[in-house]
Protein backbone atom coordinates (compact mmCIF):
# COMPACT_ATOMS: atom_id res chain seq x y z
CA UNK A 1 0.00 0.00 0.00
CA UNK A 2 1.72 3.24 -1.15
CA UNK A 3 1.87 6.64 1.02
CA UNK A 4 -0.84 7.95 -0.48
CA UNK A 5 -3.09 5.74 -0.11
CA UNK A 6 -2.58 5.56 3.91
CA UNK A 7 -3.28 9.71 3.86
CA UNK A 8 -6.31 10.45 5.93
CA UNK A 9 -9.41 11.90 3.46
CA UNK A 10 -12.13 13.98 4.38
CA UNK A 11 -15.76 12.83 3.56
CA UNK A 12 -18.65 14.88 3.46
CA UNK A 13 -20.92 14.63 6.25
CA UNK A 14 -24.78 13.46 5.46
CA UNK A 15 -27.04 15.41 4.05
CA UNK A 16 -29.80 15.13 6.92
CA UNK A 17 -27.18 15.48 9.62
CA UNK A 18 -26.26 18.60 7.85
CA UNK A 19 -29.74 20.15 7.70
CA UNK A 20 -30.67 19.09 11.37
CA UNK A 21 -27.36 20.70 12.57
CA UNK A 22 -28.47 24.30 10.60
CA UNK A 23 -28.40 26.79 13.65
CA UNK A 24 -31.54 28.49 11.85
CA UNK A 25 -33.54 25.73 11.91
CA UNK A 26 -36.89 26.27 13.00
CA UNK A 27 -37.40 22.73 14.12
CA UNK A 28 -34.48 22.68 15.78
CA UNK A 29 -35.02 26.30 17.87
CA UNK A 30 -38.39 24.62 18.47
CA UNK A 31 -36.96 21.80 20.13
CA UNK A 32 -34.61 23.70 22.46
CA UNK A 33 -37.61 25.12 23.94
CA UNK A 34 -38.64 21.90 25.18
CA UNK A 35 -38.19 21.37 28.85
CA UNK A 36 -39.53 17.51 29.14
CA UNK A 37 -40.07 15.00 26.67
CA UNK A 38 -43.03 11.63 26.45
CA UNK A 39 -43.45 8.99 25.13
CA UNK A 40 -46.94 7.68 23.43
CA UNK A 41 -47.75 4.09 23.65
CA UNK A 42 -51.36 2.53 23.31
CA UNK A 43 -52.90 -0.68 22.99
CA UNK A 44 -56.18 -0.43 20.73
CA UNK A 45 -57.29 -3.78 21.54
CA UNK A 46 -57.42 -2.99 25.27
CA UNK A 47 -58.22 0.68 24.85
CA UNK A 48 -55.61 1.88 26.97
CA UNK A 49 -52.83 4.70 26.79
CA UNK A 50 -49.73 4.42 28.60
CA UNK A 51 -47.18 8.07 28.59
CA UNK A 52 -44.25 8.21 29.92
CA UNK A 53 -42.56 11.42 30.84
CA UNK A 54 -38.40 12.08 31.02
CA UNK A 55 -36.55 15.36 32.07
CA UNK A 56 -33.64 16.33 30.64
CA UNK A 57 -31.47 14.21 32.39
CA UNK A 58 -33.37 11.22 30.98
CA UNK A 59 -34.75 10.35 34.97
CA UNK A 60 -38.85 9.74 34.67
CA UNK A 61 -40.74 12.05 36.10
CA UNK A 62 -43.59 10.51 35.38
CA UNK A 63 -45.55 6.96 34.44
CA UNK A 64 -49.38 7.24 33.86
CA UNK A 65 -51.88 4.03 31.93
CA UNK A 66 -54.98 5.73 31.37
CA UNK A 67 -58.51 4.14 29.72
CA UNK A 68 -58.62 5.92 26.12
CA UNK A 69 -61.92 7.09 26.78
CA UNK A 70 -62.95 10.86 28.42
CA UNK A 71 -62.26 10.37 31.23
CA UNK A 72 -58.78 8.82 30.48
CA UNK A 73 -58.22 11.92 28.52
CA UNK A 74 -59.22 14.10 31.60
CA UNK A 75 -56.50 12.82 33.42
CA UNK A 76 -53.94 12.74 31.12
CA UNK A 77 -54.45 16.55 30.71
CA UNK A 78 -54.21 16.99 34.15
CA UNK A 79 -51.26 15.13 34.98
CA UNK A 80 -49.65 16.50 32.16
CA UNK A 81 -50.40 20.23 32.60
CA UNK A 82 -46.54 20.41 35.45
CA UNK A 83 -44.97 20.46 32.11
CA UNK A 84 -45.91 23.53 30.03
CA UNK A 85 -43.04 22.61 27.04
CA UNK A 86 -43.78 18.83 26.45
CA UNK A 87 -42.68 17.40 23.80
CA UNK A 88 -44.36 13.69 22.44
CA UNK A 89 -42.74 11.00 20.64
CA UNK A 90 -45.57 8.78 18.91
CA UNK A 91 -45.58 6.19 16.30
CA UNK A 92 -48.15 7.14 13.75
CA UNK A 93 -49.12 10.71 12.33
CA UNK A 94 -52.81 10.09 12.51
CA UNK A 95 -55.37 9.16 13.93
CA UNK A 96 -57.71 10.14 17.05
CA UNK A 97 -54.78 10.07 19.31
CA UNK A 98 -52.48 12.67 17.10
CA UNK A 99 -55.76 14.77 16.53
CA UNK A 100 -56.40 14.90 20.53
CA UNK A 101 -52.55 15.55 21.15
CA UNK A 102 -52.43 18.45 18.31
CA UNK A 103 -55.69 20.00 20.24
CA UNK A 104 -53.89 20.56 23.34
CA UNK A 105 -51.40 22.01 22.14
CA UNK A 106 -48.73 19.76 22.38
CA UNK A 107 -45.33 19.52 20.26
CA UNK A 108 -45.63 16.23 18.25
CA UNK A 109 -42.55 13.84 16.71
CA UNK A 110 -44.12 10.85 15.25
CA UNK A 111 -41.94 8.29 14.76
CA UNK A 112 -41.17 5.90 11.84
CA UNK A 113 -42.18 2.24 12.54
CA UNK A 114 -38.94 0.76 11.60
CA UNK A 115 -37.07 3.42 14.13
CA UNK A 116 -39.31 2.58 17.09
CA UNK A 117 -37.94 -0.90 16.56
CA UNK A 118 -34.82 -0.13 16.91
CA UNK A 119 -35.43 2.76 19.63
CA UNK A 120 -37.29 -0.19 21.67
CA UNK A 121 -34.32 -2.46 21.01
CA UNK A 122 -31.41 -0.15 21.81
CA UNK A 123 -33.53 -0.23 25.69
CA UNK A 124 -34.24 -3.73 25.68
CA UNK A 125 -31.27 -5.88 23.69
CA UNK A 126 -32.50 -9.26 24.54
CA UNK A 127 -36.00 -8.56 22.70
CA UNK A 128 -38.50 -7.99 25.91
CA UNK A 129 -41.31 -5.92 25.08
CA UNK A 130 -44.00 -4.09 26.83
CA UNK A 131 -46.37 -0.78 26.83
CA UNK A 132 -44.27 1.08 29.31
CA UNK A 133 -40.70 0.48 27.93
CA UNK A 134 -42.29 1.19 24.30
CA UNK A 135 -42.89 4.71 26.08
CA UNK A 136 -39.74 5.01 27.46
CA UNK A 137 -37.29 4.18 24.77
CA UNK A 138 -40.12 6.61 22.81
CA UNK A 139 -39.48 9.28 25.69
CA UNK A 140 -35.75 8.82 25.67
CA UNK A 141 -34.86 8.70 21.90
CA UNK A 142 -36.87 12.23 21.56
CA UNK A 143 -34.58 13.53 24.35
CA UNK A 144 -31.18 12.46 22.29
CA UNK A 145 -32.41 12.51 18.69
CA UNK A 146 -35.29 15.34 18.80
CA UNK A 147 -33.27 17.72 17.40
CA UNK A 148 -33.06 16.64 14.18
CA UNK A 149 -36.52 14.97 14.05
CA UNK A 150 -39.65 16.91 12.24
CA UNK A 151 -42.51 18.03 14.30
CA UNK A 152 -46.07 17.35 12.81
CA UNK A 153 -47.46 20.75 11.92
CA UNK A 154 -51.37 20.23 12.39
CA UNK A 155 -53.33 21.11 9.09
CA UNK A 156 -55.85 23.34 8.36
CA UNK A 157 -59.58 22.10 8.31
CA UNK A 158 -59.93 22.68 4.80
CA UNK A 159 -56.76 20.30 3.86
CA UNK A 160 -57.55 17.81 6.48
CA UNK A 161 -60.64 17.23 5.18
CA UNK A 162 -59.69 17.51 1.56
CA UNK A 163 -56.86 14.68 2.19
CA UNK A 164 -59.03 12.94 4.14
CA UNK A 165 -61.69 12.55 1.52
CA UNK A 166 -59.17 11.70 -1.02
CA UNK A 167 -57.48 9.28 1.07
CA UNK A 168 -61.13 7.24 1.30
CA UNK A 169 -61.75 7.81 -2.38
CA UNK A 170 -58.69 5.84 -2.86
CA UNK A 171 -59.65 3.43 -0.25
CA UNK A 172 -63.45 3.03 -2.11
CA UNK A 173 -61.83 2.17 -5.24
CA UNK A 174 -59.39 -0.62 -4.11
CA UNK A 175 -62.63 -1.97 -2.75
CA UNK A 176 -63.93 -1.54 -6.60
CA UNK A 177 -61.18 -3.65 -7.77
CA UNK A 178 -61.80 -6.21 -5.03
CA UNK A 179 -65.12 -6.38 -6.17
CA UNK A 180 -64.68 -6.21 -10.02
CA UNK A 181 -62.36 -9.07 -9.46
CA UNK A 182 -64.56 -11.29 -8.15
CA UNK A 183 -67.68 -10.22 -10.19
CA UNK A 184 -65.24 -11.20 -13.28
CA UNK A 185 -64.11 -14.58 -11.34
CA UNK A 186 -68.06 -15.61 -10.72
CA UNK A 187 -68.92 -14.76 -14.06
CA UNK A 188 -66.30 -16.84 -15.35
CA UNK A 189 -68.01 -19.83 -13.85
CA UNK A 190 -70.70 -20.04 -15.79
CA UNK A 191 -71.54 -16.87 -17.89
CA UNK A 192 -68.34 -16.53 -20.24
CA UNK A 193 -70.54 -14.50 -23.12
CA UNK A 194 -70.84 -11.47 -20.29
CA UNK A 195 -67.04 -11.31 -20.27
CA UNK A 196 -66.36 -11.45 -23.73
CA UNK A 197 -69.15 -8.95 -24.62
CA UNK A 198 -67.06 -6.10 -22.32
CA UNK A 199 -63.76 -5.05 -21.75
CA UNK A 200 -64.24 -2.47 -18.70
CA UNK A 201 -65.74 -3.92 -15.55
CA UNK A 202 -64.86 -0.70 -13.50
CA UNK A 203 -67.42 1.20 -15.75
CA UNK A 204 -71.14 1.20 -14.54
CA UNK A 205 -72.76 -0.46 -17.72
CA UNK A 206 -71.45 -4.39 -17.61
CA UNK A 207 -72.95 -4.53 -14.10
CA UNK A 208 -76.08 -3.44 -15.17
CA UNK A 209 -76.36 -5.84 -17.52
CA UNK A 210 -75.83 -8.57 -15.17
CA UNK A 211 -78.25 -7.25 -12.82
CA UNK A 212 -80.52 -6.93 -16.22
CA UNK A 213 -79.85 -10.22 -17.68
CA UNK A 214 -78.41 -12.54 -14.69
CA UNK A 215 -77.69 -15.64 -16.67
CA UNK A 216 -77.17 -16.92 -20.49
CA UNK A 217 -80.85 -18.63 -20.74
CA UNK A 218 -82.23 -14.95 -19.35
CA UNK A 219 -80.09 -13.30 -22.16
CA UNK A 220 -81.36 -15.38 -25.07
CA UNK A 221 -84.98 -15.38 -24.37
CA UNK A 222 -84.71 -11.52 -24.25
CA UNK A 223 -83.85 -11.00 -28.08
CA UNK A 224 -82.28 -9.35 -29.95
CA UNK A 225 -84.45 -6.01 -29.22
CA UNK A 226 -84.25 -5.96 -25.73
CA UNK A 227 -80.31 -6.11 -26.19
CA UNK A 228 -80.51 -3.00 -28.60
CA UNK A 229 -82.30 -1.25 -26.46
CA UNK A 230 -80.56 -2.03 -23.22
CA UNK A 231 -77.03 -1.19 -25.18
CA UNK A 232 -78.81 2.50 -26.24
CA UNK A 233 -80.43 2.97 -22.79
CA UNK A 234 -76.64 2.21 -21.53
CA UNK A 235 -74.83 4.26 -23.77
CA UNK A 236 -73.10 1.22 -24.61
CA UNK A 237 -73.82 1.10 -27.71
CA UNK A 238 -70.78 1.62 -30.69
CA UNK A 239 -71.20 1.13 -34.31
CA UNK A 240 -67.72 -0.68 -34.49
CA UNK A 241 -68.65 -3.39 -31.36
CA UNK A 242 -72.34 -3.77 -31.42
CA UNK A 243 -72.72 -6.12 -33.87
CA UNK A 244 -69.86 -8.26 -31.64
CA UNK A 245 -71.98 -7.87 -28.75
CA UNK A 246 -74.97 -8.49 -30.25
CA UNK A 247 -73.65 -12.05 -31.58
CA UNK A 248 -72.27 -12.74 -28.27
CA UNK A 249 -75.85 -12.16 -26.62
CA UNK A 250 -77.21 -14.34 -29.21
CA UNK A 251 -74.62 -17.72 -28.80
CA UNK A 252 -74.44 -16.97 -24.80
CA UNK A 253 -75.70 -20.75 -24.54
CA UNK A 254 -73.09 -22.45 -26.43
CA UNK A 255 -70.34 -22.11 -24.14
CA UNK A 256 -72.01 -21.55 -21.18
CA UNK A 257 -71.57 -23.90 -17.63
CA UNK A 258 -73.55 -27.18 -18.52
CA UNK A 259 -74.12 -27.92 -14.51
CA UNK A 260 -77.16 -25.66 -13.87
CA UNK A 261 -76.91 -25.99 -10.02
CA UNK A 262 -73.58 -23.82 -10.82
CA UNK A 263 -75.45 -21.20 -13.06
CA UNK A 264 -78.00 -20.99 -10.11
CA UNK A 265 -75.68 -20.44 -7.42
CA UNK A 266 -73.28 -18.11 -9.16
CA UNK A 267 -75.39 -16.13 -11.12
CA UNK A 268 -76.83 -15.08 -7.71
CA UNK A 269 -73.52 -14.11 -6.27
CA UNK A 270 -72.98 -11.86 -9.70
CA UNK A 271 -75.86 -10.17 -9.53
CA UNK A 272 -75.21 -9.45 -5.69
CA UNK A 273 -71.96 -8.11 -6.40
CA UNK A 274 -73.30 -5.91 -9.41
CA UNK A 275 -75.63 -4.44 -7.05
CA UNK A 276 -72.60 -3.55 -4.59
CA UNK A 277 -70.61 -2.26 -6.76
CA UNK A 278 -73.35 0.08 -9.24
CA UNK A 279 -74.46 1.61 -4.79
CA UNK A 280 -70.39 1.72 -4.26
CA UNK A 281 -70.23 3.78 -7.77
CA UNK A 282 -72.85 6.04 -6.65
CA UNK A 283 -70.86 6.94 -3.37
CA UNK A 284 -67.59 7.19 -5.07
CA UNK A 285 -69.97 9.94 -7.26
CA UNK A 286 -70.87 11.77 -4.42
CA UNK A 287 -67.20 11.56 -2.39
CA UNK A 288 -66.07 13.29 -5.84
CA UNK A 289 -68.06 16.03 -5.68
CA UNK A 290 -67.72 16.40 -2.14
CA UNK A 291 -63.44 16.47 -3.25
CA UNK A 292 -64.32 18.33 -5.82
CA UNK A 293 -66.15 21.62 -3.68
CA UNK A 294 -63.45 21.51 -1.30
CA UNK A 295 -60.77 21.63 -3.84
CA UNK A 296 -61.94 24.92 -5.86
CA UNK A 297 -62.69 26.41 -2.85
CA UNK A 298 -58.93 25.46 -1.54
CA UNK A 299 -56.36 29.09 -2.22
CA UNK A 300 -53.90 26.62 -3.41
CA UNK A 301 -56.15 25.56 -6.74
CA UNK A 302 -54.77 27.58 -9.41
CA UNK A 303 -51.37 26.23 -8.66
CA UNK A 304 -52.53 22.37 -8.78
CA UNK A 305 -55.22 22.68 -11.04
CA UNK A 306 -52.66 23.83 -13.91
CA UNK A 307 -50.59 20.92 -13.06
CA UNK A 308 -49.94 19.32 -16.86
CA UNK A 309 -52.09 15.84 -16.49
CA UNK A 310 -53.11 16.27 -12.82
CA UNK A 311 -56.99 16.70 -13.72
CA UNK A 312 -59.87 16.81 -11.59
CA UNK A 313 -58.67 13.33 -10.24
CA UNK A 314 -54.74 13.91 -9.23
CA UNK A 315 -54.99 17.35 -8.64
CA UNK A 316 -56.61 17.74 -5.52
CA UNK A 317 -54.88 14.18 -4.16
CA UNK A 318 -51.56 15.71 -4.97
CA UNK A 319 -52.94 19.10 -2.72
CA UNK A 320 -54.22 17.12 0.39
CA UNK A 321 -50.85 15.01 -0.01
CA UNK A 322 -48.32 17.79 0.14
CA UNK A 323 -50.27 20.08 2.25
CA UNK A 324 -51.06 24.07 2.13
CA UNK A 325 -47.81 24.75 4.22
CA UNK A 326 -44.78 25.21 2.47
CA UNK A 327 -42.57 25.14 5.23
CA UNK A 328 -42.61 21.57 5.85
CA UNK A 329 -40.25 20.75 3.52
CA UNK A 330 -37.09 22.32 3.95
CA UNK A 331 -35.69 21.17 0.88
CA UNK A 332 -36.59 19.84 -2.92
CA UNK A 333 -34.65 16.71 -1.62
CA UNK A 334 -36.60 16.10 1.38
CA UNK A 335 -39.88 16.46 -0.55
CA UNK A 336 -38.62 13.97 -3.02
CA UNK A 337 -38.20 11.46 -0.38
CA UNK A 338 -41.36 11.74 1.35
CA UNK A 339 -42.98 10.99 -1.76
CA UNK A 340 -40.81 7.95 -2.53
CA UNK A 341 -39.45 9.37 -5.78
CA UNK A 342 -36.16 9.88 -4.58
CA UNK A 343 -33.60 6.88 -4.36
CA UNK A 344 -31.79 4.57 -1.48
CA UNK A 345 -28.21 4.72 -1.50
CA UNK A 346 -26.42 1.96 0.46
CA UNK A 347 -22.75 2.20 0.15
CA UNK A 348 -19.80 0.65 2.29
CA UNK A 349 -16.52 0.53 1.00
CA UNK A 350 -16.68 -0.08 -2.37
CA UNK A 351 -20.05 -1.77 -2.45
CA UNK A 352 -22.79 0.65 -3.77
CA UNK A 353 -26.42 0.05 -4.03
CA UNK A 354 -29.16 2.26 -5.24
CA UNK A 355 -32.64 0.92 -4.48
CA UNK A 356 -36.13 2.06 -4.76
CA UNK A 357 -36.97 4.24 -1.28
CA UNK A 358 -40.08 2.40 0.54
CA UNK A 359 -40.25 4.39 3.35
CA UNK A 360 -42.25 6.85 2.25
CA UNK A 361 -45.91 8.69 1.74
CA UNK A 362 -47.61 5.64 0.08
CA UNK A 363 -50.64 7.97 -1.53
CA UNK A 364 -48.20 10.29 -2.86
CA UNK A 365 -45.90 7.95 -4.42
CA UNK A 366 -48.88 6.38 -5.96
CA UNK A 367 -50.78 9.76 -6.70
CA UNK A 368 -47.10 11.01 -8.15
CA UNK A 369 -46.89 7.68 -10.07
CA UNK A 370 -49.96 7.69 -12.33
CA UNK A 371 -49.57 11.45 -12.50
CA UNK A 372 -46.11 11.56 -14.50
CA UNK A 373 -47.65 9.28 -16.26
CA UNK A 374 -50.31 11.02 -17.71
CA UNK A 375 -48.06 14.52 -17.78
CA UNK A 376 -46.68 13.05 -20.67
CA UNK A 377 -49.32 13.43 -23.22
CA UNK A 378 -49.79 17.15 -21.98
CA UNK A 379 -46.25 17.90 -21.67
CA UNK A 380 -43.18 17.93 -24.67
CA UNK A 381 -40.75 18.06 -22.26
CA UNK A 382 -42.22 15.21 -19.96
CA UNK A 383 -42.79 13.11 -22.77
CA UNK A 384 -39.16 13.39 -24.07
CA UNK A 385 -37.61 13.00 -20.34
CA UNK A 386 -39.73 10.08 -20.33
CA UNK A 387 -38.33 8.51 -23.88
CA UNK A 388 -35.00 9.26 -22.86
CA UNK A 389 -34.79 7.35 -19.61
CA UNK A 390 -36.26 4.28 -21.58
CA UNK A 391 -33.80 4.77 -24.22
CA UNK A 392 -31.07 4.55 -21.60
CA UNK A 393 -32.69 1.21 -20.46
CA UNK A 394 -34.52 2.17 -17.65
CA UNK A 395 -38.26 0.42 -17.04
CA UNK A 396 -41.31 1.86 -17.43
CA UNK A 397 -42.00 2.32 -13.53
CA UNK A 398 -38.06 3.99 -13.17
CA UNK A 399 -38.41 6.01 -15.99
CA UNK A 400 -41.76 7.42 -14.22
CA UNK A 401 -40.44 8.13 -10.97
CA UNK A 402 -37.13 9.94 -12.80
CA UNK A 403 -40.12 11.91 -14.09
CA UNK A 404 -42.34 12.66 -10.84
CA UNK A 405 -38.34 13.30 -8.97
CA UNK A 406 -38.41 16.60 -12.00
CA UNK A 407 -41.63 17.34 -11.42
CA UNK A 408 -41.60 17.62 -7.28
CA UNK A 409 -38.50 19.49 -7.94
CA UNK A 410 -40.98 22.27 -9.68
CA UNK A 411 -43.59 21.89 -7.59
CA UNK A 412 -41.35 23.13 -4.32
CA UNK A 413 -40.14 26.10 -6.56
CA UNK A 414 -43.90 26.65 -6.60
CA UNK A 415 -45.70 29.58 -5.02
CA UNK A 416 -49.43 30.26 -3.91
CA UNK A 417 -49.77 32.41 -6.92
CA UNK A 418 -47.62 30.68 -9.33
CA UNK A 419 -49.33 28.28 -11.82
CA UNK A 420 -47.52 25.63 -14.47
CA UNK A 421 -49.81 25.12 -17.88
CA UNK A 422 -49.34 23.14 -20.75
CA UNK A 423 -48.14 26.16 -22.54
CA UNK A 424 -45.33 27.01 -20.64
CA UNK A 425 -44.20 23.54 -20.53
CA UNK A 426 -44.35 23.88 -24.40
CA UNK A 427 -42.66 27.18 -24.56
CA UNK A 428 -39.87 26.19 -22.61
CA UNK A 429 -38.95 22.89 -24.65
CA UNK A 430 -39.06 25.05 -27.52
CA UNK A 431 -37.84 28.43 -26.50
CA UNK A 432 -33.95 29.96 -26.89
CA UNK A 433 -34.96 31.26 -23.51
CA UNK A 434 -34.75 27.83 -22.16
CA UNK A 435 -30.95 26.00 -23.13
CA UNK A 436 -31.00 22.38 -23.32
CA UNK A 437 -34.82 21.80 -23.18
CA UNK A 438 -36.04 20.60 -26.65
CA UNK A 439 -38.27 17.67 -27.25
CA UNK A 440 -35.76 15.27 -28.19
CA UNK A 441 -32.92 16.37 -25.55
CA UNK A 442 -34.77 17.12 -22.26
CA UNK A 443 -32.51 18.53 -19.59
CA UNK A 444 -31.59 16.87 -16.42
CA UNK A 445 -33.25 18.79 -13.59
CA UNK A 446 -35.88 21.62 -13.94
CA UNK A 447 -37.44 24.35 -11.45
CA UNK A 448 -39.95 26.88 -11.76
CA UNK A 449 -38.65 30.52 -11.94
CA UNK A 450 -41.98 32.92 -11.49
CA UNK A 451 -41.70 36.09 -14.00
CA UNK A 452 -42.70 38.92 -11.73
CA UNK A 453 -43.07 41.04 -14.44
CA UNK A 454 -46.20 39.13 -15.75
CA UNK A 455 -46.68 36.63 -13.03
CA UNK A 456 -46.16 33.42 -15.60
CA UNK A 457 -43.89 30.86 -14.82
CA UNK A 458 -41.16 29.69 -16.97
CA UNK A 459 -39.51 26.13 -16.69
CA UNK A 460 -36.28 26.59 -17.11
CA UNK A 461 -32.96 24.11 -16.84
CA UNK A 462 -29.88 24.43 -14.58
CA UNK A 463 -26.76 22.12 -14.53
CA UNK A 464 -26.00 20.71 -10.93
Amino acid sequence: MSDDDQTPQKIPAPAVAVAAAAADDPNRLAFARLTHFAGFDWARAEHQVVVVVVDPHGAIVLSLRFPDDAEGWALFRRETAAFPSLGVAIETSCGPAVERLLDLGLALYPLNPKAAERYRDRKAPAGAKDDALDGWSFADALRTDGHGWRPLRPQDPLTAELRLLCRDEVTLIEQRTALVNQLRAALHEYYPAALDAFDDWTAEGPWRFVIAFPDPATLVRAGRRKHERFLHANKLYRPQTAQQRLAAFAGALAFASPNPAVTRAKSLLAVTLAKQLCSLESQLKEYRARIADLFNDHPDRDCFGSLPGAGAKLAPRLLAELGADRAVFATAEALQGYAGTAPVTRQSGRSRFVLVRRACNKTLRATVHLWANLSRKHCVWADAYYQKKRADGMGHATALRCLGQRWLNIIFGCGRTARITMASCTRATSSSTAPGCSSTSPPESFYLTTNHAHNSPQISSCNR
